[in-house]
């Protein structure tokens, strides 16, 4: 992954310091010198200390964190102790193809073996392994594992040539986890058979069920864990109940996102092909992404998604693993995530730059009931079915929640948040929906009783069984064809709840399925009363519910009431004069060009920050020129001097 410039200091003790470590100043000259970044940050440092010196470590750290750097900076300062080639388990052609392009770029030689490479080309990068010549190598778990690769691996560690193992998006191994993938779960042999090789176990997003099925299967009992902090503050979050779905998406790009490169989570491939057409039909420049499309598309629109600007990527969750893109700005979800690791792992996609992004998200009662459905009907065991449905009901709680979302998500990973005065229930981030706006609340018990004893009535009378729609019609005292029908206007629940809006009724509804106290059959989705109905039937169980927001009013005043400016007019990643835009905009064009050349994303070659610092300073030397975070040695001499002609113009 490309390390965030944003997410360094602007200085750090030299390389030399002799305080440090000879491994703490091995590591630092790497960073400093390839990398072109000043100093580690948060639990880097200590991360690369405990694989350096043999040990095993298991790091979750969120996206554009930094992760990549915890196994990257220790796999070349063994290699230069001639310990050889790192192993990366990684999941995704892309995401490798991506990684050893950047790597290439700060002069570190990597390459990664995939079925995207001809025979030829496979041979000579193993022999290039095999040699010890290369630093890093990028290869799925399902080719680390056979016996062919395992001989080879054999045979580097009896040379000593076996530097470490990374295993990247490390949750894939776990069956608790948002991505489980069954090629992760043969990597124990790895502890299995090459016990002194350490091991480094990455990712994201992972809950403490996940974390300890990731120690269990990958043998990391002796690792030690990092956790960093799951909290981006540059995300901005908030959650808006549907209606008329695709306007509000609409509204959204529109107010808050001229321009800008986002991200569009649908649940079904139909519904992606179907909002890109319409999101480009409404002038929005989108594509498509899901599983459902040939190989070559997929590769194509993600390749133009990754090189392009302002591009709006509408997929499926095959989409989006290890993107590397720095400039996202928004991440949009039409559908409701299966649980709070989803979320969390998808929204993290956008602003991996540390700066403002936005993580939007609309959802309805059909989204629990498919949710809570595709639970029910699945194959899988009673243990595990009941663990997703606690997801589900976290992710509900999120969704409907009326206080702080961002703490609501940080105490879901155990991360607990200091308030000033003690009191959590009261903390307030002042980047989210809630603490921007905060909503009013109604106490939702007695509706939720009328609700059920509704369907209880329905089951008295006739033993049928009817859906959302007309429940509520009923409780609000609507008469229908289908009311009529039935003779449900002499139920004693006909119009007990024409006090409760139809919104209202349906945010009640959605609590109770999610909850369990209701659950829907058959191709209608009609409602049934579970057992424990009745503990809410006696007033055992309360409910209180955010008031919903009028679409209309909200959309009046942007969707959170501040940031609606149009992109071109947003501010660069740094303050910059009407001279130092110019210098940035002429650095943004030879880039491109470079960019192009070099087949890679403008962002390998340096990201916005990195050039936006340059435009302020204007460096006049080389030696000016190298003090800029992100600037490592290799790139300094590949392009140092064009960028000085290009400010000099």
């Amino acid at each position: 992954m490309t390390p965030d410039s944003s997410d360094f200091p602007e200085t750090a003790p030299p390389a030399s310091d002799p305080a440090r470590t000879a491994t703490e100043r091995a590591a630092l000259s790497v960073l400093q010198t390839v990398f072109g970044y000043p100093a580690f940050r948060d639990a880097q440092a200590a991360v690369i200390e405990q694989v350096c010196g043999d040990g095993d470590a298991l790091v979750l750290m969120p996206t554009g964190g930094g992760k990549s750097l915890c196994y990257q900076v220790p796999a070349i300062v063994r290699h230069r102790a001639d310990r050889g080639v790192a192993i990366v388990v990684s999941p995704l052609i892309a995401l490798m193809h991506d990684q050893v392009g950047a790597l290439e770029e700060a002069g570190v030689h990597a390459a990664c073996l995939n079925s995207s490479l001809s025979a030829e080309e496979a041979q000579r990068i193993e022999r290039e392994m095999m040699g010890g010549r290369l630093v890093l190598l990028y290869a799925a778990p399902e080719r680390i594992t056979t016996p062919r690769f395992l001989a080879q691996l054999d045979s580097l560690d009896e040379r000593g040539l076996l530097s470490l193992f990374a295993i990247d998006e490390a949750h894939c191994v776990s069956q608790w986890g948002h991505d489980f993938r069954e090629d992760y779960l043969s990597l124990n042999v790895l502890h299995e058979r090459y016990p002194g090789v350490p091991r480094i176990a990455l990712t994201a997003t992972a809950d403490e069920l996940t974390r300890a099925d990731i120690i269990e299967r990958l043998q990391l009992q002796d690792a030690r864990i990092f956790i960093s902090s799951f909290d981006r503050p540059n995300i901005r979050y908030a959650i808006v109940e549907k209606d008329n779905a695709r306007g509000q998406l609409l509204r959204f790009i529109s107010d808050e996102h001229e321009g800008d490169a986002g991200i569009v989570y649908c649940q079904s491939r139909k519904k992606v092909d179907e909002t890109a057409a319409w999101l480009v039909s409404e002038g929005i420049s989108a594509l498509p992404y899901h599983a459902g499309l040939d190989a070559d598309v997929r590769r194509h629109h993600q390749d133009r998604f990754l090189r392009e600007d302002g591009l709006v990527m509408v997929a499926t969750i095959a989409f989006g693993m290890g993107i590397d893109k720095p400039d996202v700005r928004f991440v949009a979800h039409l559908d409701l995530p299966k649980n709070i690791e989803s979320y969390y792992q998808e929204t993290g996609r956008a602003g991996r730059d540390g700066l403002p992004a936005d993580a939007w998200m609309t959802y309805g009662l059909a989204d629990v009931v498919n949710q809570r459905r595709m639970i029910d009907e699945s194959p899988a065991g009673e243990d595990f079915k009941r663990g997703q449905v606690g997801k589900l009901e976290a992710l509900l709680a999120l969704a409907e929640a009326h206080d702080c979302r961002r703490i609501r998500l940080l105490t879901y990973f155990g991360e607990v948040q200091d308030t000033t005065d003690g009191a959590q229930a009261r903390y307030r981030c002042g980047n989210c929906d809630n603490c921007i706006h905060p909503p009013a609340t109604w106490n939702a018990t007695e509706a939720a009783r009328k609700a059920l004893s509704c369907i209880y009535r329905f089951h008295q009378n006739g033993g049928q069984r009817f859906g959302a729609g007309h429940l509520i019609d009923v409780l609000r005292g609507k008469v229908t064809d289908k009311v009529t029908q039935h003779s449900h206007a002499t139920l004693s629940t006909f119009g007990i709840g024409a006090d409760v809006t139809e919104a209202q009724w349906r945010a009640v509804l959605r609590q109770l399925i999610a909850l369990g106290h209701l659950r829907t059959e058959g191709e209608y989705h009609t409602l049934e009363l579970t057992d424990s109905a009745r503990s809410v039937l006696r007033g055992e169980v309360q409910l209180l519910l955010r008031e919903s927001i009028p679409t209309a009013a909200s959309a009046k005043r942007g969707r959170f009431g501040a940031r609606s400016t149009p992109a071109k007019d947003k501010a660069p990643p740094v303050p910059l004069d009407d001279e130092a835009t110019e210098r940035f905009a002429s650095l943004k064009a030879w880039r491109a060009e470079v960019a192009r050349e070099h087949n890679l994303p403008a962002y390998v070659v340096f990201q916005d920050r990195t050039l936006a610092e340059m435009a302020r300073t204007q460096p006049h030397s080389l030696d000016d020129l190298a003090q800029i975070s992100g600037v490592g040695a290799k790139k300094l001499e590949a392009y140092g001097t064009e960028i000085l002609r290009v400010l000099a113009l």
